[in-house]
């Protein structure tokens, strides 16, 4: 059963018979908001199908699968790495700033569906490849993103160093750093919420969910690992209470539409020291990434994930616990006001190479930080080769990124004519 405020739960001087709370929940739970569960399945892939079509970015990020299948069929063209903890899905959408439990901030890796031991090849390939699609939806030329993928090369190899150089500036993501520090409670409820509550507003992001959900929700949050997570973040106590307030089914994100997903506001402590939070619960599915053969991995998916995040990105790989629920593994992580991803509309050419200097740094170091110096040294040697006279990154990334615009920019205008045509006929 949900804990309600003590603040909130007080009747009114008129004699009201149920707190306010409990009377906004039980109005949402006679209203229900969005699909049966037995029917999220199907509604949240028509979801996922309809993102696609928007533009071909959202194509991409939706079409993981594809990527994967590429680097199969590609693997003997590409450099092999030492195998190390990577993203796996390094697209532009998944770096920006974290921060860790004392409340320091800086840019890292954020999204780890698809972590695991692998070639770290192809988490530059995804990173340019991602960079490739955003150069193109901005109508730059070719030769911007040739000059694009040297700017990837040098910052990688800049943030592979053994003692790494400062970060190639760039004005877009200084200007989402300076956000994040400034940001606070009050900007993330708008921007998650559309404004400062204490409750899940039921609509097109948060549907309703069962009281059977709402039981087993409740209950992970009385574990100890749950608490511990929660209450370690700067001006709490690890004896701080942690009180459910309200919990939904959350509607988010692309590649991972169709598994379970919930969002619950949180409340630590009492009285005015109090603070309100809201936690983030994702099923963390089967991974698809290629991985390194003969290098295990946790088995339980949510602790792959979480295992993945602590060796790439600290600052949230140490915010994240793996839970079971409903059979299901899930990742559990609070979302802080500091904790932006880097979105881009339209890029001039600097700022393109500018970004893309300075993202390949963060993932050269998140991947250098992983090997020891003979290791570095040796990778970095590897990634030299099949350069040519008159251009400074290797052969095997041009190449993979001509092929996979190609490929992705035809699967994009098949995915509309398929799914796009026919979801506006039915709408």
């Amino acid at each position: 059963m949900v804990v309600c405020v003590a603040s909130e739960a007080r009747s009114s001087a008129k004699g009201c018979a149920k707190p306010r709370q409990a009377v906004l929940r039980s109005e949402r739970r006679k209203n229900r908001c969005g699909p049966r569960p037995e029917d999220r399945a199907s509604h949240l892939e028509c979801l996922r199908r309809l993102k696609m079509t928007r533009d071909s970015h959202a194509f991409v990020r939706g079409s993981t699968a594809q990527f994967y299948q590429w680097l199969g069929e590609a693997a003997n063209r590409i450099p092999q790495g030492p195998p190390i903890w990577i993203c796996g899905d390094c697209h532009l959408g998944n770096l920006g700033p974290l921060a860790d439990e004392d409340g320091h901030v800086a840019v890292q890796l954020r999204d780890f569906d698809q972590t695991v031991i692998g070639n770290p090849a192809h988490d530059i390939i995804r990173l340019s490849f991602s960079l490739a699609c955003a150069a193109r939806q901005s109508d730059l030329a070719g030769l911007t993103i040739a000059k694009m993928l040297e700017e990837v090369m040098a910052g990688y190899r800049r943030g592979l160093a053994d003692t790494p150089e400062e970060t190639a500036h760039s004005g877009i993501v200084q200007k989402v750093l300076a956000q994040s520090l400034h940001r606070r409670w009050r900007n993330l409820a708008v921007e998650r919420l559309k404004a400062a509550r204490s409750t899940l507003p039921l609509g097109k992001d948060f549907w309703t969910i069962t009281a059977g959900e709402r039981a087993g929700l409740n209950e992970l949050f009385t574990h100890d690992t749950v608490r511990t997570m929660i209450t370690a973040l700067p001006g709490r106590k690890p004896s701080d209470s942690v009180r459910v307030l309200d919990v939904a089914y959350w509607v988010k994100g692309c590649s991972s539409l169709g598994r379970l997903r919930y969002a619950a506001m949180v409340r630590i402590g009492k009285g005015k020291r109090s603070q309100l939070c809201l936690i983030d619960l994702k099923e963390a599915g089967s991974v698809a990434a290629p991985q390194s053969p003969g290098f295990p991995m946790p088995e339980d998916n949510a602790l792959r994930v979480v295992t993945g995040a602590k060796a790439l990105s600290p600052y949230l790989g140490d915010r994240m616990v793996p839970v079971r629920f409903q059979e299901a593994s899930v990742v559990l992580r609070e979302l802080t006001p500091h904790d932006l991803k880097i979105e881009v509309d339209r890029l001039s050419a600097g700022e393109a190479m500018a970004l893309a200097g300075y993202l390949s740094d963060v993932l050269g170091r998140a991947h250098g930080q992983q090997m020891d110096k003979p290791t570095r040294v040796c990778w970095t040697a590897a990634l030299a080769t099949a350069r040519t006279a008159t251009l400074h990154h290797p052969s095997w990334l041009w190449s993979a990124i001509v092929e996979l615009l190609s490929i992705h920019e035809a699967g994009y205008l098949d995915h509309c004519r398929k799914f796009g045509l026919s979801e506006q006929r039915t709408g």
